[in-house]
């Protein structure tokens, strides 16, 4: 009968290993999406979006916008999303599903934003005016660069990201887990009287009973 029921605990144990896999897992594809699509974002802004040319009394003056140009909201939310993805782990509980939220929703800003941006034209009229000094400078042969595409899935990478905190994040280890834990195992240990006595031959030993708040005799003399 005894060896009958030796199995049972570990069949137990199976769906728990999986579970713990899968929100490895999660946490890892997090923080990947995460950091990436953040940089995907900073680096995308700081690229040409648009190009085109400016009709002036000697001809044409070509024009330029980067992305920071156009719509300064995704390079702001990139780093919004970036810090929140840290804030993720220094946050537990309710505060965890916040930071979550708002990390899911830097990602769809960027998003909307970036498909915005991708045939806007109004920064490209601004330079142009300012460079030939007329308030509506008409602009030509206007031409787009895939960098608001690439600012899009970083979003979408930022997006994914909150979505796993959102789902997963209530299982994920906070910064200062691990060390609370051991000290809660370290109390539980000496409630239990888990700690071997101090050897009165080891003066260390003695002195690593003192700095715990234990008294090295209290054994010796029971």
């Amino acid at each position: 009968m005894s060896a009958a029921a030796v199995p049972q605990p570990r069949a137990e144990n199976e769906p728990s290993a999986s579970a713990a896999r899968g929100r490895r897992i999660s946490l890892a594809v997090a923080l990947l999406a995460g950091a990436l699509g953040a940089a995907l974002v900073l680096l995308a802004t700081s690229r040409t979006w648009a190009e085109g040319t400016a009709s002036v009394a000697q001809g044409t003056l070509p024009q330029r916008a980067n992305g920071d140009d156009i719509t300064g909201l995704p390079g702001a939310l990139a780093v919004v999303g970036l810090a929140a993805l840290v804030a993720v782990f220094a946050v537990r509980r309710v505060g965890r599903v916040v930071v979550s939220g708002l990390l899911t929703l830097t990602g769809a800003g960027i998003v909307v934003a970036s498909a915005l941006g991708a045939s806007d034209k109004a920064a490209l009229r601004e330079k142009a005016s300012k460079a030939t000094g007329l308030t509506d400078s008409a602009i030509h042969d206007v031409a787009y660069t895939p960098w608001p595409w690439v600012a899009l899935a970083g979003g979408v990478l930022l997006m994914l990201a909150g979505l796993l905190a959102l789902g997963y994040g209530r299982h994920w280890p906070a910064m200062s887990g691990r060390y609370e834990r051991s000290g809660a195992e370290g109390r539980a240990r000496v409630r239990r009287g888990a700690r071997p006595a101090a050897d009165p031959d080891r003066p260390e030993e003695l002195w690593k009973a003192l700095d715990r708040g234990e008294d090295p005799t209290a054994r010796q003399g029971a």
